[in-house]
C-alpha cells in the first residue's frame, strides 16, 4: 500500500484547539486560503464561551456555544448531531473566517445534502462541465425544488435563483430538458444529480497549483483512486494509490516516490509554499487512510528521544468500517427534513388559495386521471420515450464509435445517416409534444379545468400527416441495412467496430435490430390508435380527430409492409450469419427464416441438447460450444426438397419424439412438449411442400453432413468433448452481452420460437415505470422496464442509456399473485420460471392488463403460435 510519511518533525499537532489550524477528516481548505480572516460583527462570546455560526448547505444557519478551550472535534460533533448525520466521515467544516464556518461534503452518500454541494459548487463555478451538462445538473436542480415542468413557474423560479454562472445564456435549454423530468420526486432528482456529477472528470477536484522541475505550471488533486495531475483543466497523469512508493514533502518540494516496476521512480513538484505543500500531503494521507485502509490506523508510538518526520496520522473511521458501520446502524435513522425553499412555500401557498377559490369543483386536482384513454395516451409516451433511446443507439452512439476510428466509408455514412438523422429529429419534436400534453392532461396547470387537454388525437393527427412526409427515407432503409452489411464484410475495420461497438451495454439488442425501429414504430402507432378509437364513443370530442390520425397511418404502414417483412427476415439472417459457426452466405436471396429452437437428437449416448433452425430451404443442428463468443456450431445442413417428417413417439419410446427423413441423413429428434412438437411438425411439412413447389432450386442447399451414410441408416453421431461439455453450461454463467438473443434463450430454456412470434414481439412493445418485488424481498423497487424481443429489459430511469440487468421471458408463466404469495396489493403479476419468481405491480387496471398481455404473448410456448397455422387453426393457443 506504501508509506507515507512526512520530512519534518511537527512541534505542535495542528487543530488540536479552535482558533488553530486543526483538521477534521478531510481537509477543504483551498491552497493559499488564510484561516485568520477578519471576525464578523454578529459574533458574540457568552460569558467564557464561543458562539460560532455554522452555515448548511441548504444556506441554513445555525448557532453553536463552544467552550473556548474544547476541541474542535466537539464542535464537529454538534453540528453532526444537530444534523442527524450518520456518515459523519463524508463531511467537514470549511473556515470562512474564524467564528463562521460552512458544512462541506465530499462524497455522496447523503443524497440531498451532497445535492446541495453540488447546487453550490455549480453556482460558483468550481465544478467543471460542459454548458449542456451544467443545464441538466440545473434542470434536476429544477425539479426537486419546484416538481413538475410548468413554463411560468420555471421562468420564475430561475429569475430569482441563480444555478448557474451562465444560466441566462442556457436558460431555454433548462427548461427543456426539465420538461423530461415529469414525476420525478426530489429524492430521484438529487439521485440524478449525483450520478452525472460521479461520471464528470473533475467531479470532486480541488486544485493545489504546484510546478514540474521544467517550471511548467500545473495542478495537483487528489481523489480515491490516487494522485492526479492537471495542466490547466486536463488531466495529463494519474498515480494510483497501488504504483505509490512514499509521498514526502521537503520545504517547497512536493516528493512522489514510486514503485520500482513504473519506469519514473521518484517525481518532483515545486510548490508556493511549504505551509501549501504540507496542507496537499496531509489531505494525501488522509485520502490514502480512508479510502484504501480497512481498519483505523493506530496512532504513532511516541518516541522518548527525536523523532524524524511528521507526527500527523488520520484518526478517523476508514471507508470500509463506515460502510459497514451505516449498514448496522442505517435501521436506526430518525428521518430528515428537507429543507423546503421560500419560493416552494409561495407556491404552496398558491396553490392552497387556489382550492380555495375552486373547492366546488370535484377532483380537480386530482394527481393522475382514471380515464382509460389517459392510459392509452401514457403509453404512447412511454414507448416513445424508448424509441427515441433506440434511435439514439444508432444516430449517437454508433455513430460516435465509426468517426473515432475512421471505420465506414463516406457514402455508406452519408446514406445511413441522412435517412435516419431526419427521422430522429423529428421525433424529439414529437416526443416534447406528448409531453407536454401529457403534464396537462395530470393536472399540473389550471389549462385542465375546461378540459381542454383531456385528449391526445389532434397531437396524433398533426404528427401522423407529418410522419407521412417521411415515407421516402423509410423505404430506402431496405437499402441501408443491405449496403451496411455488404460493407461489413468487406471491410475488416468496419467489422471490427461493428462487432466491439454490439458488446457495448448500450447496445442492448443486435445493432441492425435498431434499423428496424422507424417502420416498426408505426406499427405501434396503428395499434394503440386502434385501442383508442375503440375505446371512445363516436360522440367523443377526440374521435374523430383519432379516426384521422388511425388512416393516416394506416395509410404509410400499408405501403411498408412488404419492406418491413423483408427487412425482419433480412435481419434475422444476417444476426444468425454472425452467431453460427460452420455455414457461409446464410442470407442468400429467396431464403426465409422460419423457426429456431432446442430439440434433442437421438446420438450414440443418448439423447443430447442440439439448436435447430428451419429455413425455407433446408434444415440445420448445431450444438453449443464453450466458446467466449457464444456462438452455436453447425453439425449438419438437411435441403428440405424430399424430406419426410413422421411422428415415431411409439417407435422409439421417447415421449414427444418424431422422425425427419432426408437424402442424405436419418434423423430422432425429440421435443420438449407435444405443443412444440407439434408446432415443428407443422413448419416442417408446410416448409417442405413449399419447397417442392419452388420453381428456383438454384437455392437449395445440397451439402451432406459429415461422414457417408446411407439414407435409411438413421443417424446416430458420436459427441465431441466440447459437445458434451456444453450440455452443462447455464444461461446465468454467460458473461458475453449478447447471450439474451433469442437463439441462446432458446437452447436454455428448452423451447423454440417462430418468424410469427418475432413479429407479434414487435407489435407487443412496451414500456414504463413497475415495482418489482423478489419473491423472498421485503419492499418492492421502481424500475423503468422496456419489454423488447422477448426480454425485460430494466432501467434505473428512463433517461438511462442502458439497462442494469435483463430478463428473457421465454419459458416463464404469467399469472396474478396466489394467496400463498402473501401479495396484498392491486395490479399484480408474478412471473415464475421453476423457481425463479418475480412480482410487478402496475399503476392501474390499464397498464396491468397491457403488460399480462404482452408477456404472455412471449413467455409461456402456449402464448406462441406456429408461422404456417393461420388464425384460428387447430393449435393456435391463447397464453393461458
Amino acid at each position: 500500500m506504501g508509506e507515507l510519511e512526512g520530512s519534518y518533525r511537527v512541534l505542535q499537532t495542528p487543530g488540536t484547539r479552535l482558533g488553530a489550524q486543526f483538521n477534521a477528516g478531510i481537509s477543504t481548505l483551498e491552497p493559499g486560503q488564510s484561516l485568520s480572516g477578519n471576525m464578523i460583527g454578529g459574533s458574540k462570546s457568552h460569558g467564557r464561551g464561543l458562539q460560532i455560526r455554522v452555515q448548511g448547505l441548504d444556506d441554513s444557519q445555525e448557532f453553536f456555544d463552544i467552550d473556548p478551550k474544547a476541541l474542535g472535534q466537539a464542535l464537529l460533533s454538534e453540528v453532526f448531531h444537530s444534523g442527524n448525520l450518520i456518515e459523519s466521515d463524508y463531511f467537514g467544516l470549511e473556515f470562512q473566517n474564524i467564528w463562521t464556518l460552512s458544512l462541506r461534503g465530499f462524497f455522496p452518500p447523503c443524497r440531498y445534502l451532497f445535492s446541495l454541494q453540488m447546487k453550490r459548487d455549480l453556482m460558483e463555478g468550481r465544478l467543471i462541465c460542459t454548458e449542456n451538462t451544467g443545464a441538466l445538473l440545473a434542470s434536476h436542480l429544477v425539479q426537486s425544488e419546484i416538481g413538475d415542468y410548468d413554463d411560468a413557474a420555471d421562468r420564475d423560479f430561475l429569475r430569482m435563483n441563480k444555478l448557474l454562472p451562465y444560466q441566462e445564456k442556457v436558460q431555454e435549454r433548462i427548461m427543456e430538458l426539465h420538461r423530461r423530468h415529469l414525476g420525478q420526486t426530489p429524492a430521484e432528482s438529487d439521485f440524478q444529480i449525483l450520478e452525472i456529477a460521479r461520471k464528470l472528470e473533475m467531479y470532486g477536484v480541488r486544485f493545489h497549483p504546484a510546478a514540474d522541475r521544467e517550471g511548467t505550471k500545473i495542478n495537483l488533486a487528489v481523489a480515491h483512486m490516487g494522485l492526479q495531475v492537471f495542466q490547466g483543466h486536463t488531466k495529463i497523469n494519474t498515480f494510483n494509490w497501488s504504483k505509490i512508493r512514499k509521498l514526502s514533502f521537503k520545504r517547497k518540494r512536493f516528493l512522489i516516490k514510486l514503485h520500482p516496476e513504473v519506469h519514473v521512480y521518484t517525481l518532483e513538484f515545486l510548490m508556493a509554499s511549504r505551509d501549501q505543500c504540507k496542507i496537499f500531503w496531509k489531505i494525501c494521507v488522509e485520502y490514502h487512510s480512508f479510502f484504501r485502509l480497512l481498519d483505523q490506523p493506530q496512532p504513532k508510538s511516541k518516541t522518548m528521544l527525536f523523532n524524524r518526520g511528521s507526527s500527523f496520522r488520520y484518526s478517523g473511521r476508514t471507508q470500509k468500517q463506515l460502510v459497514e458501520y451505516v449498514r448496522e446502524n442505517g435501521a436506526k435513522r430518525t428521518p430528515y427534513q428537507r429543507c423546503v425553499s421560500p419560493y416552494k412555500s409561495q407556491l404552496a401557498a398558491k396553490y392552497i388559495m387556489v382550492l380555495d377559490f375552486e373547492m366546488n369543483v370535484p377532483l380537480v386536482f386530482q394527481r393522475y386521471p382514471t380515464d382509460k384513454a389517459y392510459f392509452i395516451a401514457k403509453e404512447i409516451l412511454t414507448t416513445e420515450r424508448t424509441y427515441l433511446k433506440d434511435l439514439e443507439v444508432i444516430t449517437v452512439w454508433f455513430r460516435s464509435a465509426v468517426i473515432k476510428d475512421n471505420a465506414m466509408p463516406e457514402g455508406l455514412m452519408t446514406l445511413l445517416f441522412s435517412n435516419i438523422d431526419p427521422i430522429y429529429e423529428f421525433h424529439r419534436g414529437f416526443l416534447k409534444e406528448l409531453d407536454q400534453r401529457l403534464a396537462l392532461w395530470e393536472g399540473r396547470s389550471n389549462a385542465h379545468v375546461k378540459g381542454d387537454y383531456q385528449r391526445i388525437g389532434d397531437v396524433m393527427l398533426r404528427n401522423m400527416c407529418a410522419l407521412k412526409e417521411f415515407t421516402g427515407y423509410l423505404q430506402k432503409h431496405d437499402e441501408v441495412l443491405t449496403e451496411l452489411e455488404k460493407a461489413t464484410k468487406r471491410l475488416k475495420k468496419l467489422e471490427t467496430v461493428y462487432k466491439e461497438f454490439e458488446l457495448q451495454k448500450v447496445c442492448y439488442l443486435p445493432l441492425n435490430t435498431f434499423l428496424l425501429k422507424p417502420i416498426q414504430r408505426l406499427m405501434h402507432y396503428k395499434l394503440i390508435l386502434e385501442r383508442l378509437c375503440k375505446h371512445y364513443s363516436p360522440a367523443h370530442r377526440d374521435h374523430d380527430d383519432c379516426k384521422e390520425a388511425l388512416k393516416e397511418v394506416a395509410e404509410i404502414a400499408t405501403q411498408l409492409q412488404s419492406s418491413l417483412i423483408r427487412l425482419e427476415n433480412f435481419q434475422k439472417l444476417t444476426e444468425l450469419q454472425r452467431d453460427l459457426i460452420g455455414i457461409e452466405n446464410l442470407t442468400a436471396p429467396g431464403r426465409e427464416f422460419i423457426r429456431e429452437g432446442c430439440l434433442y437428437k437421438l446420438t450414440k449416448k443418448g439423447l443430447q441438447q442440439r439448436m435447430f433452425f428451419l429455413f425455407s430451404d433446408m434444415l440445420l443442428y448445431t450444438s453449443k460450444g464453450v466458446t467466449a463468443t457464444n456462438q452455436f456450431k453447425v453439425h449438419g445442413q438437411l435441403p428440405l426438397h424430399g424430406m419426410i417428417v413422421k411422428e415415431s413417439e411409439n417407435e422409439w419410446s421417447v415421449p414427444h419424439c418424431f422422425t425427419i427423413y432426408s437424402a442424405q441423413r436419418t434423423i430422432v429428434v425429440a421435443a420438449s412438449s407435444k405443443v412444440e412438437m407439434g408446432k415443428w411438425i407443422e413448419d416442417l411439412n408446410i416448409a417442405i411442400d413449399l419447397a417442392k413447389k419452388s420453381q428456383d432450386k438454384s437455392s437449395i442447399f445440397l451439402d451432406a453432413e459429415l461422414g457417408d451414410r446411407s439414407s435409411d441408416e438413421v443417424s446416430l453421431e458420436q459427441e465431441s468433448e466440447d459437445d458434451m461439455n456444453s450440455s452443462h453450461t447455464s444461461l446465468d454463467k454467460q458473461t458475453h452481452h449478447r447471450a439474451n438473443t433469442t437463439m441462446h434463450v432458446c437452447w436454455h430454456r428448452n423451447t423454440s420460437v417462430s418468424m410469427s412470434d418475432h413479429s407479434l414481439a414487435v407489435e407487443n412493445q412496451l414500456s414504463g415505470y413497475l415495482l418489482r418485488k423478489f419473491k423472498n424481498s421485503n419492499g418492492w423497487q421502481k424500475l423503468w422496464v422496456v419489454f423488447t424481443n422477448f426480454c425485460l429489459f430494466f432501467y434505473k430511469t428512463h433517461q438511462d442509456d442502458f439497462p442494469l440487468a435483463s430478463l428473457p421471458l421465454l419459458g416463464y408463466t404469467v399469472s396474478t399473485p396466489e394467496e400463498s404469495d402473501s401479495i396484498h396489493k392491486e395490479y399484480v403479476f408474478k412471473l415464475q420460471f421453476k423457481s425463479h419468481v418475480y412480482f410487478f405491480r402496475a399503476e392501474s387496471e390499464y397498464t396491468f392488463e397491457r403488460w399480462m398481455e404482452v408477456i404472455k404473448s412471449a413467455a409461456s410456448t402456449t402464448g406462441r403460435m406456429s408461422l404456417l397455422i393461420p388464425k384460428g387453426g387447430s393449435l393456435e393457443m391463447n397464453g393461458n
